[in-house]
């Protein structure tokens, strides 16, 4: 069976989830990850009486079906510190409430318990999001930072996430979480010291993105591979790498699109990620979840970039041979 594939809705959340169907409908794909935002979801509204119906009759008048639901705004703030005007922007005046940072940290993580349950409502069993971090600020690992702040970091994630996570296991439904700059997990090793942190609970994975890793410098084939039981949702952006010697990893402060910058998101089959490879390496590992194209690049209408990301994706992957290697070469007296 081909694997099924999405538009994450995040990128376009300033139209109407059904004109959002309607396009991707049009434009060939199967399904919708959707995010919570705009109007595309609210996962307070849960349990509200035809809430979901609603949303699933939009899926069925376009033919589009959906397989994993997101909420990464929102599973920003859980661990965050500081709480700032950047989250007020992202997080809705429900959680942002009065600005207390505490207060915002604890709406959030009800949201996401929320999110879980809207999850099953809707029949399905992932959800993609961020988790926030209260350590990402000592990145530069200067001023000094004490080890022990490090250890309290993942013990303060531990102590948020695992209230949320037990939420998901009552419906069953799995986090996947986005590795990703500003989060608990954002390369390989931190990656494997969350997982210990809130030991290794199975309601707990990870979203593939390779965009994130491909300007860190990490190995997107082989970080399925090592992480192989926890590859639970894959989202796929590109990123260019334009490392001069004047543009750096770290950006520069320069905004998306800006040609100083050492990298930019681009549309998928544009940039740098090898795609084939990961795609073999996530058949390897007996990956048959959706393929969700989350769509971004400053330099691009995006019209335009959302029907061709999915035609250039679409030359990569490929169906899994039906026979085996050894079974193809065996010989029979």
């Amino acid at each position: 069976m081909p694997r099924p594939y999405t538009l994450f809705t995040g990128q376009w959340a300033d139209l109407p989830f059904e004109e959002v169907a309607r396009l991707a409908s049009g434009w060939g794909y199967d399904g919708l990850e959707i995010a919570v935002s705009g109007d595309h979801l609210d996962a307070w509204r849960w349990d509200e009486p035809g809430y979901v119906e609603a949303k699933l009759a939009i899926l069925d008048k376009y033919n589009l079906k959906v397989w994993a639901i997101s909420n990464h705004l929102k599973g920003q703030a859980v661990c965050d510190d500081p709480i700032d005007f950047r989250h007020e922007a992202i997080v809705g005046s429900k959680v942002w409430g009065d600005g207390d940072p505490e207060g915002v940290r604890q709406r959030a993580a009800e949201e996401m318990k929320h999110t879980a349950r809207l999850a099953k409502a809707l029949g399905v069993d992932t959800v993609v999001g961020f988790t926030g971090s209260s350590i990402w600020q000592y990145v530069a690992m200067f001023p000094p930072v004490p080890e022990k702040v490090i250890d309290a970091g993942y013990q303060d994630f531990a102590d948020r996430w695992n209230p949320i996570l037990d939420v998901f296991d009552e419906c069953g439904v799995r986090f996947a979480h986005e590795v990703h700059p500003s989060e608990i997990a954002y390369d390989y090793w931190t990656t494997v010291r969350t997982l210990e942190a809130i030991g290794h609970r199975e309601a707990f994975g990870l979203n593939w993105d390779p965009s994130h890793f491909m300007w860190q410098g990490i190995d997107p084939v082989s970080f399925i591979w090592d992480f192989k039981d926890r590859i639970y949702h894959v989202d796929c952006k590109d990123t260019k790498l334009r490392f001069t010697g004047r543009n750096t990893v770290m950006g520069s402060h320069l905004p998306w699109g800006d040609p100083r910058r050492g990298w930019d998101f681009v549309s998928a089959g544009r940039g740098d990620v090898p795609w084939e490879s990961s795609f073999r390496a996530l058949t390897a590992i007996g990956y048959t979840g959706p393929i969700s194209i989350e769509w971004e690049d400053a330099g691009m209408d995006r019209l335009h970039g959302a029907p061709e990301a999915l035609a250039a994706l679409k030359k990569f992957d490929f169906p899994a041979s039906q026979t085996s290697f050894d079974a193809a070469f065996s010989t029979k007296d």
